[in-house]
């Protein structure tokens, strides 16, 4: 076979001649070391890019113990993990944060595994460390992956301890500030869709709601679990319309469960708002492509991917990050009230 074409892999003594230093001069200027003099990183700089130098990653891995890998361990289904848009602006945030590093991302999508799977890669020295977002009650495997290695959660771990890192928003506030938004416009007759009272933001937000009509000194309506779906807000809609007396309000605590029960609305003859007011959760591409626009708590998604991997890097260097980060909220409003 012919060799004509292909290049030869430069070396890092090749580098090293080009700029006029040493080779741990080179060496630590790859690796990101600030213990350069700023003629010799910028020489090293110019010689890389001249010569079209690679740095071989495998050979760095060896020498730090270190893989240059991290991973994002979803525990939900396929289905969910691609179909809410929520995901996609974490994760391309998350992206966006890595892309100033060495890091490579590796997803799990663990919602068939008990997370035996995913434990034993995390254990087999694999990645560097983890990033957990959406995880529920029953994700015991999530705390073997903690103890080994550094984690950083998108969203409150429901069993919060002092070593856990997070970046959040503050879901009791954002779902108590969009409640009272309802309550300002005159509605008296509240019900709320929640979404699984197994993970932390649906419990907040469950919370906020509650706390908003305690603070009118208004009686609680319906409570349904919609499942951040939006079949699941379907569903919880119906059952709502099934109690007999309608709300005159639902705040509900996604925008895809809110597509799903603004379905179910048209369907039944109910106009919104002036039937019933709707106000949603997330901000997400979801509220503007329904019939009516939907009033929604804004949420940064996308920041919040970037914050996580921030926080993770900044672990990985030995320095010392902020443990919770939380983001702020604001509240959208549109046709839907």
């Amino acid at each position: 076979m012919s060799t004509e074409g292909l290049q030869r892999a430069i070396t890092i003594e090749e580098v090293a001649a080009a700029s006029g230093v040493s080779r741990s001069t080179v060496s630590r200027v790859v690796n990101g070391s600030t213990a350069v003099s700023p003629s010799a990183l910028a020489a090293v700089q110019r010689a890389i890019a001249d010569l079209n130098y690679v740095p071989n990653r495998a050979a760095r891995s060896l020498a730090s113990r270190h893989t240059h890998a991290v991973a994002l361990v979803v525990p939900e289904d396929t289905t969910r993990f691609f179909g809410d848009p929520f995901f996609a602006s974490v994760v391309s945030g998350i992206n966006t944060g890595l892309s100033r590093s060495d890091y490579v991302l590796n997803l799990f999508i663990a919602s068939d595994d008990p997370g035996d799977k995913t434990t034993s890669y995390v254990r087999s020295g694999s990645i560097d460390g983890a990033f957990i977002i959406s995880h529920h009650t029953s994700d015991t495997f999530i705390d073997r992956i903690a103890s080994s290695v550094p984690v950083v959660y998108g969203g409150r771990p429901l069993r919060e301890r002092e070593n856990d890192y997070y970046v959040d928003v503050d879901n009791v506030a954002a779902a108590r500030d969009a409640t009272a938004y309802l309550i300002e416009k005159g509605h008296r007759r509240l019900a709320t869709i929640t979404g699984p009272l197994t993970m932390p933001a649906g419990i907040d937000r469950l919370q906020g709601f509650r706390d908003a009509l305690r603070a009118a000194g208004l009686r609680e309506g319906a409570i349904e679990d919609g499942g951040f779906t939006s079949d699941g807000g379907a569903d919880a809609m119906r059952r709502i319309l099934e109690r007999g007396e309608a709300p005159d309000a639902v705040f509900i605590a996604s925008d895809l469960m809110a597509r799903g029960a603004l379905s179910v609305l048209a369907a039944a003859g109910l106009r919104v708002p002036d039937d019933m007011a709707i106000a949603g959760f997330d901000d997400s591409p979801v509220a503007t492509s329904v019939t009516p626009h939907l009033t929604t708590m804004r949420q940064p998604s996308f920041e919040q991917g970037e914050k996580m991997a921030g926080v993770l890097l900044d672990l990985l260097a030995g320095r010392a990050p902020q443990r919770v980060t939380i983001l702020d909220t604001a509240l959208i409003v549109r046709d839907s009230v």
